[in-house]
């Protein structure tokens, strides 16, 4: 437990933020066993559950690969640098069922945080999307991802720097690329910007679920997630790419 005292950060006597997310000190206070858990496929998308275990309880609503699927139940895969930072704004969506941070589009099976973060997975951290296509459209999807990001950037978002940290689209079907390549054109044209956009837009490959501790970060640790948030200068930045939201 961490005890607020007079004169020191709400965070005294634990890692700051930023440096919970370095590889070195989010071990500490976790177990040195690493269990994997069976491959599960959702939606024929296949969804793999991280290396310490599952990242979500049985009764947890982001337990994104035992839930019943059906035709109107949809998944989109998306890139934005920090898997926090991109969780807040797609859970208030309607229609969105449920988020799941994790890592995707690399070459190791069941990497963990600290082998992601090392930059030799050529895993991203992503975000696992759960829509409802009846309340929500893809098309929305896609305007919430770009708003969230910055696309003229390449194996960066703000304050994090490596290919862990591309943007990027991971579609699901013909229909996904279909209409992620399209969005992508359409902000081209739109002369917003000057630089050229290299957000990639890929097919999607198996998703990792990060460890728990990640899932809903800024939910659990909502000071340390605005900590983070704010010296990473990443609504700064939305600032100057988008305007005022």
């Amino acid at each position: 437990m961490i005890v607020k005292q007079e004169g020191l950060a709400p965070w005294a006597g634990a890692p700051s933020p930023l440096q919970e997310r370095s590889p070195a000190t989010t071990v500490m206070g976790r177990s040195a066993l690493w269990a994997a858990c069976a491959a599960a496929v959702v939606a024929g998308s296949l969804i793999a559950c991280a290396a310490n275990g599952s990242a979500k309880s049985a009764g947890n609503s982001k337990q994104g690969g035992n839930q019943t699927m059906d035709e109107k139940i949809k998944i989109a895969t998306f890139a934005g640098g920090c898997f926090w930072c991109m969780e807040p704004p797609f859970d208030k969506v309607d229609g969105v069922v449920s988020t799941i941070s994790g890592y995707t589009g690399g070459h190791t099976e069941n990497p963990t945080y600290e082998e992601v973060s090392s930059g030799t997975t050529g895993h991203a951290e992503a975000l696992h999307v759960t829509y409802d296509s009846s309340r929500v459209s893809y098309e929305k999807l896609l305007e919430v991802f770009w708003y969230n990001i910055d696309p003229l950037v390449r194996d960066r978002q703000f304050c994090d720097v490596g290919e862990q940290y591309r943007s990027a689209i991971f579609y699901h079907d013909e229909d996904q690329k279909r209409l992620a390549e399209a969005s992508k054109k359409e902000l081209e044209k739109s002369g917003r910007f000057k630089e050229p956009i290299v957000t990639q837009i890929v097919a999607a490959t198996a998703f990792y679920p990060a460890e728990e501790y990640h899932q809903d970060y800024y939910k659990k640790n909502p000071i340390r997630y605005k900590f983070y948030r704010y010296n990473c200068g990443r609504d700064q930045r939305l600032k100057e790419l988008w305007g005022t939201p």
